[in-house]
């Protein structure tokens, strides 16, 4: 008779048979309800309905051609094997002219050093009309420079 409340609940829960905890009161304060996660169902883990998942990579099957793909295809082979023949003509034209790989590769370097010395500036006169409160473009004067520089 020297039980409290709560333990007299519990082994009369118990003497009924009933899983241990059935005899106590709810917390006042319970922890949410743990939430089902999705279960896979069979077939491949598709689910009834017609919306299902598409693969942004395409299958064998739908890469192969049918008729009009066919054709467009080889249109499309027969106009990169026109562009490769104006190519290589093209090559071979300044080939013909004196130009050659070694000076191109120069070229093209120098190129990549000028447009990074142009992005450095721009960058610069952004910040300074930041700065001065005025547009990029309001500043070409001042350092004479051409809209289309």
């Amino acid at each position: 008779a020297g039980q409290s409340a709560p333990v007299r609940r519990e082994a009369a829960a118990l003497a009924e048979g009933l899983p241990p905890g059935a005899g106590r009161s709810p917390p006042r304060h319970q922890p949410p309800a743990p939430r089902a996660l999705p279960r896979r169902t069979s077939g491949g883990g598709r689910r009834g309905g017609t919306a299902g998942f598409k693969s942004p990579i395409p299958s064998p099957r739908s890469c192969q051609p049918n008729g009009a793909n066919k054709e467009a295809l080889q249109y499309e082979i027969k106009e990169l094997k026109q562009k490769d023949l104006a190519l290589d003509q093209e090559i071979a034209q300044l080939l013909s002219e004196g130009y050659s790989l070694e000076e191109l590769e120069k070229h093209i370097s120098l190129l990549h050093e000028y447009n990074d010395i142009k992005d450095a500036g721009q960058m610069l006169l952004g910040k300074l009309a930041v700065i001065r409160g005025v547009t990029t473009k309001q500043l070409y004067p001042e350092y004479d420079l051409e809209l289309s520089d």
